[in-house]
């Protein structure tokens, strides 16, 4: 485990006791004893998925921070995943087992602090990734920045390429923003399938999540300011405290995670507005054990949840629809 990962553990877990005990006198907040008692619930099972299962282990011993994983839309049993900050602009190709299928350098890009990553498939079939270097624990970046690249083709020869001798992306594009309200620190990143509408959860300790949006129709020659929505929690302690999340290929639902559990929520049959979704209350997910939880995606069918961690050779846990 890196020093950055004991150290970000050591102070989520330091302020999550402090955070605890300010709420002890709160009735509203759930007792320690009532949060122990929803995560074995949790863990023994979920309404909608079965029981977690180890698909396999990321082969690669260069993914030590697996932040953000998404299906391909375009290629088949194709999963891309990165690494978190103090890493390089690489991202990697693998299957759902695990199995390494390449690494690219992304073009014109830096990895400040890499939280998240999303897929997209325009109107012409072509496909896009998206990555969120959105992360700011120390709360002092008043820029972030999205990166939008052609999702590169896997061949069967890629599989040897690595940090040392990586392909290259086409240029990426490059989509600054800024929040209207604070400096947040955030590490969900989700693009609706259809729209191709940009969201952006804010991770927070104390508190609710924000959920802000920026419209498909962007101007990425400048600074955008993002739109907030909404605020949102999910059913835990801390209740706002997002790792990760992604859109279901058919728009309709929205997996998120923490380092506990994922949260799904659910687009009611005759809502026009994905926004609504929300509105709805989230249903918790077992993903099993994990080290450090911060990615989670969807199978590219929607049959599957998949969840990495934060560690060398980490598993990759799937969790099928029932």
């Amino acid at each position: 485990m890196s020093n950055k990962t004991i150290t970000k553990k050591f102070v989520f877990v330091i302020s999550w006791l402090v955070l605890t005990m300010s709420f002890a006198a709160c009735s509203s907040v759930a007792s320690k004893d009532e949060q122990k008692i929803a995560d074995n619930k949790a863990k023994e099972r979920s309404e909608n998925y079965q029981k977690p299962q180890i698909a396999g282990k990321i082969e690669s011993a260069e993914i030590t921070e697996s932040s953000g994983i998404v299906a391909s839309k375009c290629q088949t049993d194709i999963f891309w995943t990165h690494n978190d900050s103090g890493n390089g602009a690489f991202i990697f190709a693998m299957n759902a087992k695990g199995k390494h299928l390449g690494a690219w350098r992304v073009s014109g890009a830096k990895n400040n602090d890499w939280e998240d990553i999303a897929a997209f498939r325009n109107e012409n079939g072509e496909c896009f990734l998206y990555i969120g270097d959105i992360g700011n624990n120390a709360h002092t970046r008043e820029e972030f920045t999205i990166y939008r690249v052609r999702e590169p083709k896997v061949s069967g020869a890629d599989k040897t390429s690595n940090k040392k001798k990586p392909l290259e992306t086409g240029k990426a594009e490059t989509i600054k923003f800024d929040y209207p309200d604070m400096r947040h620190d955030a590490e969900t990143l989700l693009v609706h399938p259809q729209s191709g509408d940009i969201y952006v959860l804010t991770k927070r300790l104390s508190g609710a999540s924000a959920v802000y949006k920026l419209s498909k129709n962007y101007n990425s020659s400048k600074k955008i300011r993002l739109e907030k929505i909404v605020d949102f929690t999910v059913p835990a302690i801390p209740n706002g405290f997002l790792t990760g999340g992604d859109v279901s290929s058919d728009g309709k639902r929205v997996i998120i995670c923490d380092y506990f559990n994922g949260y799904e929520l659910v687009l009611p049959e005759k809502a026009k507005n994905f926004d609504e979704i929300w509105k709805q209350a989230p249903s918790i997910v077992a993903l099993g054990e994990r080290e450090q939880g911060e990615a989670v995606g969807y199978s590219i069918d929607g049959n599957s949840i998949f969840a990495t961690s934060e560690k060398k050779n980490s598993p990759i846990l799937e969790i099928k629809k029932r």
